[in-house]
């Protein structure tokens, strides 16, 4: 039989190897790979024989020994990062609610069909603003001043009166509309607006308008006027016109029944509840297309 050189010189015979010399005693002729080997490639020899081996009575790997130990610190990160993510929503929410979107819900009848009672609305804050108002809109203002009743507080403990407010002012519930109005914007500052009375349609700046959005049964106005908007100020009126006390019925105080664009929330975009109400409310800007701008 015949082997090679360990110098790879050239093969040699095995009766020429010395007999007092162990076969590959400065390097292995192979490489074991199974349990033992710690995976492909790695020398046998390399291994310390100073490893204990794992068993019973071993002690734990240094890995795990820190693995105890950060079990505090580990929970303590988890109640720390809990804590960061409920205030930045909290925050975030805030922000939402003081410069892009506030939630109100509609307590009266006056804008049937379109918002009925207890239905949940979206309103955009960025109108007016970066965004104008347009006749058409349904607009959530402030009372200018005597146009709702005196309300009627509901009793209430003074812990849920404050969890309450506190989530109304941080944009995780809707504004409570005791203060607020909801109409739709029937004429800009200029505008002529007017009505000769019963079964007459509105006149915006002459121009008579159709109104698809009044409620089943309403008509345009069952009382006369004719007024011209004063600047910065807007004409509002409700859908539901014979159960609503818009602009017609406040013509005697201040603002003569114009609101000021100033006391305006925002515009509303969707109802979002109920589920079963869920609606985009979108301009009906063809009711308004051939009304010119004031003179």
């Amino acid at each position: 039989m015949t082997d090679f050189r360990s110098d790879a010189t050239g093969p040699m015979s095995s009766s020429s190897r010395p007999a007092d010399t162990p076969p590959t005693a400065a390097r292995p002729l192979w490489t074991p790979t199974g349990a033992h080997g710690g995976g492909a490639g790695q020398d046998w020899s390399s291994r310390s024989r100073a490893e204990p081996a794992r068993g019973e009575g071993a002690a734990p790997p240094q890995r795990d020994r820190d693995a105890v130990r950060r079990r505090p610190a580990t929970a303590w990160s988890w109640v720390r990062e809990t804590a960061i993510i409920l205030i930045s929503a909290l925050v975030l929410s805030l922000i939402v609610k003081t410069f892009l979107v506030q939630a109100f819900f509609i307590p009266s009848q006056s804008m049937r069909e379109t918002l009925v009672e207890n239905d949940r609305i979206l309103v955009s804050k960025l109108t007016p603003g970066p965004f104008d108002l347009k006749r058409g809109d349904v607009v959530v203002f402030k009372d200018p001043g005597g146009w709702l009743p005196p309300e009627i507080e509901r009793p209430r403990g003074p812990v849920a009166e404050a969890f309450n407010e506190g989530l109304t002012f941080i944009g995780l519930l809707p504004q409570d509309a005791g203060e607020h109005l909801v109409k739709r914007v029937i004429g800009l500052p200029g505008d002529r607006v007017a009505c000769v009375g019963p079964g007459e349609p509105i006149t915006v700046n002459g121009v008579p308008i159709d109104e698809p959005y009044l409620a089943p049964g309403s008509q345009p106005s069952e009382k006369e006027f004719d007024i011209v908007v004063p600047p910065n100020s807007l004409w509002v009126m409700g859908d539901n016109r014979q159960q609503s006390a818009d602009s017609r019925f406040n013509m005697g105080k201040a603002g003569g029944g114009s609101v000021p664009v100033a006391n305006v929330v925002g515009v509303a975009f969707v109802t979002v509840w109920p589920v079963d109400r869920f609606t985009l409310l979108r301009n009906p800007s063809a009711t308004f297309a051939d009304v010119p701008d004031a003179g």
